[in-house]
């Protein structure tokens, strides 16, 4: 509750072009006078790491919600044998007080990895580390202070850290391992100045089974697949493409991205936003196969926790509601999204929405669309692009 306030705090302070200026500055690099990045080569400088009792070592049982009101339960565990490994940077969770995090892990931290990251060590050596992000305080403070356009969430010593648990994976533990950068958000942002300082390219380009870029603005060349943000990586569209980027923002598709949208509108006249729709890598419809916290659920007209189905009591940390969602990517006057449609039917005892709008019960923030849960509405089509693509990075192995 406490980050979600003070997410809502941060709104109130913020301008669509500052966020945007933050979001898709090109080339930015560490200032000088920032300090040493820490060592990741300590243990503690990582939330998670392969075969170790930490954050991402949690129970992930889930609640299968069918439309008839069933009930069954999914269970899950990591896959210590894995034949790809994942690499996460989380996006704009911290509470600390200064504009930067410290390194120490919080709760903001920890839930992040269970809702975004955790899932995916059933199919990939998980690799999250630490570091020094602008904090939701500092984020705010920056923006109040006019400063908009004079600091990048890509950037800075955020950056430096990232690039240094890069560095220290590539050193201790990749070895020639295949591996799919995730982030969202600001750390989709991070992972995108990485991926163009140093990959893109570069002979490690090789060991990239994809790039999955969630939550942010990644712009692309109009009616190419390269171009804009990189200039050798193209955007995936085929299930066993690899080498490639998946990126998308979602909103809902009874609340389109308005003029004044924060995601999926490229600053550059001859750049669009890539959306790449994960259940199909193409604009066509599919199932969304989502991951959705099975507590606080209110529906937009009340602050009081709502059943998943009538007359049930949900015992597991999280929910699929499979055949309630769909998604497709769409363009309007304004953006190009992952557009997602919620198909409830009152007849039936299964709640027939979702939450995950920025803002207040009953006013979702439209430029925002459906941030919070970019990745949880994904998470199961997410899982299986990894799967596929691993497959076929193996097969493929240089």
């Amino acid at each position: 509750m406490r980050t979600r306030l003070l997410i809502l705090v941060l709104i109130a302070a913020m301008s669509p072009g500052a966020v945007l200026a933050a979001g898709q500055s090109a080339g930015a690099q560490p200032a000088a006078a920032d300090p040493a990045p820490p060592s990741y080569t300590e243990e503690t400088a990582w939330l998670c790491r392969p075969g170790r009792d930490d954050a991402c070592a949690i129970d992930l049982t889930t609640t299968v919600v069918q439309a008839d009101g069933t009930l069954t339960r999914e269970t899950w565990a990591a896959d210590p044998k894995a034949p790809i490994d994942c690499f996460y940077v989380y996006p704009t969770v911290s509470t600390d007080a200064g504009l930067n995090s410290d390194m120490t892990p919080d709760a903001a931290e920890r839930n992040v990895i269970a809702q975004q990251f955790a899932r995916f060590a059933s199919k990939c050596r998980p690799f999250a580390p630490m570091y020094r992000q602008v904090t939701l305080a500092g984020l705010r403070q920056r923006l109040a202070g006019g400063g908009g356009g004079d600091f990048d969430l890509g950037g800075g010593i955020a950056y430096a850290d990232v690039r240094a648990a890069w560095q220290d994976y590539l050193a201790r533990d990749n070895q020639g391992r295949g591996v799919v950068l995730i982030g969202h958000s600001q750390g989709a942002f991070i992972l995108t100045q990485l991926i163009r300082n140093e990959i893109d390219g570069k002979p490690v380009q090789q060991r990239l089974v994809s790039a999955m870029l969630l939550g942010a603005t990644v712009p692309v060349a109009r009616g190419r697949d390269v171009g804009g943000a990189f200039q050798h990586i193209p955007v995936c569209r085929q299930r066993t493409q690899t080498g490639c980027v998946v990126s998308f923002a979602s909103f809902r598709s009874t609340i389109p991205p308005p003029a004044n949208t924060l995601f999926g509108r490229a600053a550059d006249a001859a750049h669009v936003a890539i959306c790449t729709n994960p259940v199909t890598l193409n604009g066509d419809s599919g199932p969304l196969r989502a991951y959705l916290s099975a507590t606080g659920r209110t529906i937009a007209s009340s602050t009081s926790p709502q059943p998943w189905a009538a007359g049930t009591t949900i015992d597991t940390p999280f929910v699929s509601v499979p055949g309630l969602l769909t998604a497709r990517c769409a363009t309007n006057e304004h953006a190009t999204y992952l557009e997602v449609t919620v198909h409830g039917d009152p007849a039936d005892p299964r709640a027939d929405d979702i939450t995950g709008d920025l803002g207040l019960p009953g006013k979702p923030l439209p430029n925002w669309g459906l941030h919070l849960i970019d990745v949880n509405l994904t998470m199961g089509n997410l899982l299986d692009l990894v799967e596929r693509q691993g497959r076929a990075w193996a097969l493929r192995r240089p």
